[in-house]
């Protein structure tokens, strides 16, 4: 079912502040190599990032900070408010995260890839590189407790980037497996490592 057949991979999604990037660092203390789409993105858009002219093109200079790089929080203002335009950016970006991303993929030499997709289930691309999905899980109100916490953000604002987000019926509906992650991120380490015994597992008995 993956693109390559000799690396297990699990794509790990969840909405803004279910605890995804917790659950990601509990598999790579394991072993498993995570690779992190969101981090590839705030590389692609940094300074000197290889997306950065094809923004600056499309967008204006008026998107690109004093350092060159993206400026944030008026691109997101931005989409937020011209939800074509968000479909414009996502189409220079989400090309060149999936490149790196599985180039990442195909270097790695752990058991098994965990790859970090935030959007997985907004960008439609659920079937066919991947094993397994795993969703973390919480309550909404779960999440913007979070956001508020670690951002600063409003509720008001973390309630506008979880409507653009898929629901949590929506990401649950095509969950191969689920952590639920409502309670002290001390409960996530029993269940990363069985799910991580089950992957390394699946991961072993794959042909070579």
């Amino acid at each position: 079912m993956a693109a390559d057949r000799h690396t297990f991979t699990v794509a790990l999604t969840g909405g803004i502040g279910s605890g995804k990037s917790a659950v990601a660092e509990r598999f790579a203390a394991l072993g498993a190599e995570v690779v992190d789409t969101d981090a590839i993105a705030h590389g692609l858009t940094g300074p000197g990032g290889a997306a950065m002219n094809s923004i600056t093109t499309a967008f204006g200079a008026g998107f690109r900070t004093a350092d060159g790089s993206l400026d944030r929080a008026r691109m997101r203002n931005h989409v937020f408010a011209h939800p074509n335009e968000r479909r414009r950016l996502e189409s220079i970006l989400h090309p060149m995260i999936r490149t790196e991303a599985d180039a990442r993929r195909a270097a790695s030499r752990a058991p098994y890839v965990v790859m970090v997709i935030p959007l997985l289930v907004e960008s439609g691309d659920l079937r066919g590189r991947f094993d397994r999905i795993l969703v973390v899980d919480c309550e909404p109100a779960t999440q913007v407790t979070r956001v508020m916490a670690r951002s600063g953000l409003s509720p008001e604002a973390i309630h506008r980037i979880l409507a653009v987000q898929a629901s949590r019926a929506e990401r649950l509906a095509v969950a191969d497996d689920v952590i639920l992650n409502d309670g002290p991120l001390s409960r996530l380490d029993s269940a990363v490592a069985a799910l991580h015994a089950r992957y390394l597992a699946a991961a072993h008995a794959m042909p070579v």
